[in-house]
């Protein structure tokens, strides 16, 4: 071992200085000890042919030894012991020997290298040897000197506007040129210089056909990359003049590269639309243009559906996809497809599609609009467009600026066989503008069937009365029970009217017999009822069969954007046909705010079937309306019963809420228990005292109006409320009407208190939110919030509404530090899509989410 070389020759000199002889056993006669280190000679010299060799020895104390391989000591040699004529000479090694330097030593004494090989030699191995060994060269040896290494590119170009690309690293020693690829492997020359390679690496482009990143964040050679289409034409455009300037880079081409040119100019879109024979169906015609030249439209849109940033044309020309208004092109054709009849080739739209149309126009020219397109959806788009009808003569009344314009654009909506939604504020006189389309109807002998109007039973007689007093003329039939209690079947109604008034209800029982017959028009009053396409009475609307069908309704939406989708699948079927793509494109981005766009592209598909005016745009002449919420302090006993309860509740609905679809009737019952205790215990508890500071305020409020000649609405959610309300008003003296879902006289409740000075109406809000108008009352106080803000709008606007002439002041009574303040702060919050979708005027409550229920009980 090398270490015992070592001790052998420190202390076996110290032996021999003390007079100790060394002695060897057979065949070693004696042992000697070097006088200086052993070192390995290695000389370099011109061979025979014109190549070299390389003679290695070992030389110690003036002699040359020839070495076996049992001559060296160690891994690495560190030491030797030598045998010649009986003496064993040891000692160590000046420099370790490795196994190259070894194998040189004991195998290869001489080395002979080819002239072929010279310059390989000289650039790989050469350094290394000066470095490990002590080198000697003979004089007038003249070896070739490596170059650094460059990066090479080679550029192959294909069909199709493909170019291959090949990375390399090009050595050149002498004469001799060496390409090696990017990772290194055992076979490769030994001329690579890492850290040249690396610096040439850097001055590469970040561009993926260029390198990559490993995973200890290296930046790699990419061996090969093959580019297509607007890559290809990128890249020799831009990138191939740039790498022949790069210094250390060299670029080989396998051809001339093929002519691309980007284009400067915005793509140019034309759209067009012309008659589509023997359908109520229009041909759609869109086309896109660069620099003159055209765009094949699929594969445009295909290059938009990969989200590919550039585009190359066959001539060449590229251009590039990052433009808004190609973005927009692309989903407008993706939402046009979807419109498309079953088996339809190209793409076609109907009427109803007008919004569409114009953004599509907004995004380049009108190329051609075939003349019957343009009289179908040129009034949809602009309501200056609208013909000027008159208003018939067989309408008693003076119809208003809004209302003609809304009896117009109905007008129109029937002629073209298109429906529609007219959704104005309550109070504005929506039955007013349809009675007058359907006697304009009648009087041009249009009416060969009838118009069904459908609405909720407590407003059927409405109808009846505002047709009598508005549309004289019209034969009006009713219907208010069912066949088997009527002594005239729906068919013999049909053949002696204008309009058949019917109820919601009668049409869910009775839906085969309203099927049986066509009808001029249907007319869905308060059509909120139809907002849930899995009812029955939704699918009877659908199977009506009607020349148009028109929905008529303050409230489009109340608790989600399906309500509305609703609507328009019965008054417009082709626009949105599909409810769940519907809710992929605008329901889910809306309501989620996911994408800010989905909005404005919702309001602009519907507002060319959809009418709404806000009494605030239109109805100036109205009093102002002032609404203020006042807060009641709960009695202290009426307090503990209250937090009691609260308590409970919280307890219970904390272990239901995270599995909401499941527990929601348990949850809203709990909910409903704490609002009923926030008006008084009695309402919860058996036996508990009448107590409630609402009333106490609310007597006190409406006897000092009462006193100043004012007259007001009372409403409640609960019926059980009301009736301590009427008791207590009964022990005051205070005079009222009263109202609520199992009135039978409600004609005549109504007429009563028109007909008196009575101060005060108590309605319940569910049966006095729509079909009353009592402007004859300019209070109005509402006892319990409802987390559906509509309802309270619906009965508000009983009393503010055409015909009111004084101001009109809303009361919400909210008891502070209960659930209803946490109900107030939810109708605030749930206002927010109804205002952003159908403009400002409305209101909207989506369902209580499982957020909204612990805000309500602070259970977050």
């Amino acid at each position: 071992r090398g270490e015992d070389v070592t001790v052998l020759r420190d202390e076996g000199a110290e032996a021999e200085a003390a007079g100790v002889t060394l002695l060897g056993a057979e065949p070693v006669v004696s042992v000697r000890l070097l006088d200086h280190p052993a070192r390995m000679v290695a000389t370099l010299r011109r061979g025979g042919d014109g190549g070299l060799e390389l003679a290695s020895t070992l030389v110690a104390d003036d002699r040359e030894w020839q070495v076996g391989a049992g001559s060296l000591v160690g891994e690495p040699a560190h030491g030797v012991a030598l045998l010649a004529e009986g003496e064993l000479v040891v000692g160590p090694l000046a420099v370790p020997l490795d196994g190259a330097a070894r194998s040189l030593l004991v195998r290869h004494r001489l080395l002979e290298i080819p002239a072929e090989d010279a310059a390989t030699f000289a650039a790989g191995f050469l350094p290394s040897l000066r470095r490990a060994l002590a080198l000697e060269e003979a004089p007038g040896l003249d070896l070739p000197e490596p170059a650094p290494p460059v990066a090479l590119l080679q550029v192959g170009f294909g069909q199709e506007h493909t170019t291959v690309l090949h990375w390399r690293y090009r050595y050149r020693v002498g004469d001799r040129v060496i390409d090696l690829g990017p990772d290194p492997r055992p076979s490769d020359p030994p001329v690579r210089d890492p850290a040249a390679e690396d610096a040439l690496r850097a001055v590469l482009p970040e561009e993926d056909w260029a390198g990559w990143t490993d995973q200890l964040g290296h930046r790699r050679l990419r061996a090969e990359s093959t580019l297509t289409g607007a890559a290809s034409a990128r890249f020799v455009t831009d990138w191939l003049p740039r790498l022949r300037e790069l210094p250390g880079v060299e670029v080989e081409l396998s051809a001339e590269p093929p002519r691309y040119r980007r284009a400067t100019d915005a793509p140019q879109i034309t759209v067009g639309v012309s008659e589509s024979a023997g359908t109520d169906w229009f041909d759609l015609a869109v086309t896109v243009s660069v620099d003159g030249e055209q765009v094949e439209f699929r594969e445009l849109f295909a290059a938009l559906a990969r989200g590919d940033e550039h585009l190359i044309l066959d001539s060449g020309t590229w251009f590039s996809l990052d433009r808004p208004e190609l973005d927009q092109l692309r989903r407008i054709i993706d939402e046009a497809r979807l419109l498309q009849p079953d088996g339809a080739a190209g793409l076609r739209l109907r009427p109803e599609h007008a919004g569409l149309w114009e953004e599509l126009v907004s995004l380049g020219v009108v190329a051609e609009q075939s003349r019957s397109w343009r009289a179908a959806v040129g009034a949809l788009l602009d309501d200056a467009e609208l013909p000027a009808d008159a208003v018939p003569a067989g309408i008693r009344a003076e119809l208003r600026g809004y209302q003609r314009l809304g009896y117009r654009w109905l007008g129109y909506l029937w002629r073209a066989g298109l429906g529609g939604i007219l959704a104005d504020d309550m109070g504005l006189g929506k039955t007013l503008q349809v009675l007058s389309v359907v006697v304009a109807a009648a009087e041009r002998g249009e009416l060969r069937e009838p118009v069904l109007v459908v609405a909720p039973t407590s407003v059927v007689g409405t109808w009846a009365g505002e047709a009598a007093r508005f549309a004289p003329g019209l034969r009006v039939r009713t219907v208010d029970s069912t066949a088997g209690r009527r002594t005239h079947t729906l068919a013999e109604l049909r053949a002696d009217a204008d309009l058949v008034v019917t109820s919601y209800t009668l049409l869910r029982l009775e839906g085969e017999d309203y099927a049986s017959g066509g009808w001029a028009a249907v007319v869905l009053d308060e059509a909120q009822f139809v907002k849930n396409r899995a009812t029955r009475i939704y699918k009877a609307v659908r199977r009506l069969s009607a020349g148009v069908k028109f929905a008529v309704t303050g409230t489009p939406l109340e608790n989600n954007l399906m309500e509305l989708w609703s609507l328009l699948s019965i008054t417009a079927p082709g626009l949105f046909p599909d409810p769940e793509r519907f809710a992929e494109l605008y329901r889910r981005p809306i309501e989620s705010g996911s994408d800010p766009g989905a909005l404005a592209r919702l309001q602009r598909r519907v507002r060319p079937l959809m009418l709404r005016r806000t009494k605030e745009a239109v109805a100036t002449e109205l009093p102002p309306k002032q609404e203020q919420v006042l807060e009641v302090t709960l009695e202290p006993g009426h307090r503990r019963i209250y937090d009691r309860h609260l308590a409970a509740e919280r307890k219970r609905v904390l272990g239901l809420v995270d599995d909401l679809d499941r527990n929601r009737v348990a949850i809203l019952r709990s909910l409903t228990s704490l609002r009923q205790l926030s008006l008084s215990p009695a309402l919860l508890e058996p036996g508990a005292p009448a107590q409630s500071a609402k009333i106490d305020a609310l007597v006190e409020l409406v006897s000092e109006l009462a006193a100043e000649g004012h007259r007001a609405l009372v409403f409640s959610q609960f019926t059980s409320f009301l009736k301590l309300v009427r008791e207590r008003f009964d022990e005051e003296g205070i005079a009222y009407s009263y109202l609520d879902g199992r009135t039978r006289d409600r004609e005549a409740r109504i007429a009563a208190f028109r007909g008196s000075d009575q101060p005060a109406f108590l309605i319940s809000l569910k049966a006095g939110g729509f079909g009353l108008t009592l402007t004859e009352a300019d209070y109005v106080f509402i006892l319990d919030p409802w987390w559906n803000p509509a309802a309270e709008t619906q009965a508000i606007d009983r009393a503010h509404r055409i015909g009111q002439d004084k101001p009109v002041n809303v009361y919400r009574l909210v008891s502070a530090d209960t659930i209803e303040e946490k109900v107030v702060a939810l109708q605030r919050r749930k206002r927010d899509l109804f205002d952003s979708v159908m403009g400002r005027g409305g209101d909207l409550a989506a369902p209580l989410t499982a957020d909204d229920i612990r805000g309500l009980l602070d259970l977050d």
